[in-house]
């Protein structure tokens, strides 16, 4: 790091990506936004322009070239984080990888095994890991605040309607993928354990104008996980929902009870005759996990700087993208699927 920081180039900005892009632009303390890539055009330069970046490609193998890039952002569809990141790691940059990991548990190994082979790092996107109030259940949880952990409850349901490439299961792998890979990575961190079975249902209630095209795709899918030390696990997983972003916890042990998560946007609530109470619900996952994500693209460039292991790394992500599989593959063939 002769040029006094990390060079930090984004792949991808879209929505997640920006989040990385405004922090790593002047939030990050030993970081920089040197380029960003995106095959798009029009996405390119408007993110080029808000994030005041002057070097932007369309291709991402042009970006890789740079010698000023030392680590990559990924934050493209998940069909490319393989392509992407085997290229990245085979050109010495280190890799934070987006959820979900990977379309497979093979791409994800090849991944891992390019990385640990150029000896780059590589962090998977579980910021939740990074948000204030899961750390503190952790803790609780260790600390056996609720004696034994029984049960780990998860939820996210998202308000906006799938892009349109997320409809096709074989590119997007569903909403388990792109909406509850987190809520299986926090059933992994909270039970400490590994899934040994699934048993998942799910169906299209929101998206009716798709189901000729898209007969597999669904918008509302409910999970139960049996694991190897014995816990339980359940995921609730929603898209298109309309009244707002809602990512809810609740741990139950043997002696209490923990529950994360809010509903609230904001702490103002209005009482009037015609509405009654009304309190602004939580508009996204971008407002929610704000502080999470700047935690998160801190700690990548911490774990440069120290050669340290990433907190999440490619085994997390590997993981939760096998427990994806199981759950696609109990929803088409209605049955329990063993890990």
């Amino acid at each position: 790091m002769g040029k006094g920081y990390i060079g930090v180039c984004l792949i991808g900005a879209g929505r997640a990506g920006m989040i990385h892009g405004i922090n790593f632009r002047n939030r990050v303390p030993n970081a920089k936004l040197v380029a960003i890539s995106d095959p798009i055009e029009e996405t390119l330069l408007r993110a080029s322009v808000e994030l005041e970046v002057s070097k932007y490609y369309l291709n991402y193998n042009d970006a890789l070239n740079n010698d000023e890039v030392d680590a990559v952002v990924i934050a493209t569809p998940t069909t490319y984080h393989r392509e992407i990141a085997v290229a990245a790691a085979n050109a010495g940059k280190h890799i934070l990888c987006e959820k979900p990991m990977a379309m497979n548990e093979v791409e994800c190994q090849q991944m891992i095994e390019c990385a640990n082979n150029n000896k780059v790092k590589l962090q998977i996107g579980f910021m939740r890991r990074f948000d204030e109030s899961f750390i503190q259940a952790k803790e609780a949880i260790e600390a056996e605040e609720i004696g034994d952990v029984v049960l780990v409850k998860s939820l996210t349901r998202g308000p906006s309607t799938p892009q349109r490439w997320m409809y096709d299961i074989s590119k997007s792998n569903g909403p388990l993928a792109e909406v509850n890979s987190h809520d299986i990575d926090t059933l992994r961190w909270f039970t400490g354990s590994e899934f040994k079975s699934v048993y998942a249902v799910a169906g299209n209630y929101r998206c009716p104008e798709v189901v000729q095209e898209f007969p597999d795709f669904y918008d509302n899918v409910i999970m139960s996980a049996s694991f190897e030390n014995g816990m339980q696990g359940f995921i609730d997983g929603a898209v298109s929902v309309k009244y707002g972003y809602d990512a809810r916890v609740e741990i139950l042990g043997t002696k209490g009870v923990i529950f994360l998560g809010q509903t609230h946007e904001k702490t103002i609530v209005i009482c009037n005759k015609e509405r009654g109470i009304v309190r602004p619900f939580m508009n996204s996952w971008r407002s929610l996990f704000k502080d999470a994500y700047l935690a998160e693209d801190v700690h990548f460039i911490e774990s440069i700087l120290n050669d340290e292991e990433p907190r999440v790394t490619g085994i997390d992500g590997k993981m939760a993208v096998k427990v994806v599989m199981a759950g696609n593959l109990s929803i088409r063939e209605g049955r329990v699927v063993k890990l």
